[in-house]
């Protein structure tokens, strides 16, 4: 017998399309509605975009790799001789040699023991964070963290604690009021935030969680490949290498590839391999994909001229803006640059009349921000030329003259 259509409160029948298009109207009318846009050739901090060349500053391709030659060089000496698929979940039969050199890699980087490759940051978390604490334990995270993180921490039916954005005060009052209640403990942040583009102070956050029994959990998805002598990130940046307990990272950002990872002790590796449902039921990434990362990598670590043009670029953006009369928040050289313009419509009409003028800019808004905060995230790479920044925050500051301060 087939089930009567779902009633509206006007009592009339709707078809699933019909329902889901009302909702898809309520997001355009209030300025949220998201569509795709067709991006392809990137060189030299451009893309194609319908025919014209544009001076792409949304992207997070920080250092440049992303269209690098010697990437696609290495991925295409691996294609042709093992193909493209793993076949199957890496605990079966898709863990191909290669995976685990650049797990030995990564770790070396990052100053740990192991790493743990998963398919993409979005995947790391919502597997690592439950399969670490569950009912019983709690978890406290950081009011700015990612979606990713957020989802993982509710999948895992811990208790959660939410404390204002790099509030180490209020962190520990919620440490001290309840920590004890708990069986386990983990504090979340990111080290550098995607949408605001400022540095927790993990050189603070180490010793809390020590003192209170609880693990460190640092999602450094902005600073991997940019921050630090080497480019390790914030932990590097801060002088916290090896002492976070778990470390996430992605590879689709400064290292210009796809997939994520997960560092700290074997121990950790060895729990994640068994009880992180998705690493466990996932199929392995390309070979070649992490072919391509391993040269990524080496690139990193032999120019590091690119993380230099980064912070130049992201500096020289930076004073502009300052001199214009806007306050800019985040580090004086951080590479992801965000400008709040409050009204989801008023950001739109900026991304809008930019991408007329030959710039493509990330509008970001509510959920991925909170109402009220939409904003411009600009990000900077090191193969960007100089003039095209300068370039950019001359019709930046020329466009935003019509929106407050």
């Amino acid at each position: 017998m087939i089930a009567p259509a779902a009633l509206s409160a006007t009592g009339t029948a709707h078809d699933m399309d019909t329902a889901l298009n009302d909702e898809l109207q309520a997001l355009q009318r209030a300025g949220l509605r998201r569509t795709l846009r067709q991006v392809h050739q990137r060189r030299a901090g451009t893309v194609l975009l319908q025919g014209e060349r544009i001076a792409d500053f949304a992207s997070n391709d920080y250092l440049g790799l992303a269209a690098d030659p010697r990437l696609a060089r290495a991925a295409s000496a691996v294609l042709q001789a093992e193909g493209v698929g793993a076949g199957a979940a890496r605990l079966i039969s898709g863990n191909h040699p290669i995976h685990e050199v650049l797990e030995r890699t990564l770790a070396r980087w990052k100053g740990t023991e192991q790493a743990l490759l998963f398919p993409s940051g979005y995947m790391a978390n919502i597997g690592t964070i439950p399969a670490l604490v569950g009912v019983g334990d709690v978890i406290y995270s950081d009011a700015l963290c990612h979606a990713s993180l957020i989802d993982g921490c509710r999948l895992s039916k811990a208790t959660i604690r939410v404390f204002p954005h790099a509030d180490l005060d209020a962190l520990t009052t919620m440490l001290e009021a309840d920590r004890h209640l708990f069986r386990r403990a983990l504090i979340v942040v990111e080290g550098v935030f995607s949408m605001d583009g400022d540095l927790f102070p993990l050189d603070q956050l180490v010793p809390l969680a020590r003192r209170f029994d609880a693990w460190s959990y640092v999602d450094d998805a902005h600073g991997t490949g940019v921050l630090g002598e080497t480019g390790s990130g914030a932990v590097e940046q801060l002088g916290m290498t090896g002492q976070v307990d778990v470390l996430v990272g992605t590879l689709g950002k400064a290292l210009g590839t796809a997939g994520a990872y997960v560092a700290g002790s074997r121990v950790l590796v060895d729990f994640l391999t068994n009880r992180a449902r998705s690493f466990i039921f996932t199929t392995g990434a390309p070979a070649a994909l992490a072919a391509s990362t391993l040269e990524a990598l080496r690139i990193t670590h032999e120019e590091p001229w690119r993380r230099d043009a980064v912070r130049a670029r992201a500096t020289r953006l930076r004073e502009y803006l300052r001199e214009s009369g806007r306050e800019i928040p985040g580090m004086h050289d951080g590479h992801i640059i965000p400008i709040v313009v409050g009204d989801p419509h008023d950001t739109m009409r900026v991304v809008a009349e930019l991408r007329h003028r030959g710039f493509l800019v990330g509008g970001v808004r509510p959920p991925t921000v909170p109402a009220g905060t939409s904003r411009l995230r600009l990000s900077v790479s090191a193969v960007h030329p100089m003039e095209l920044v300068n370039s950019l925050a001359a019709n930046l500051i020329d466009v935003l003259r019509g929106i407050p301060l």
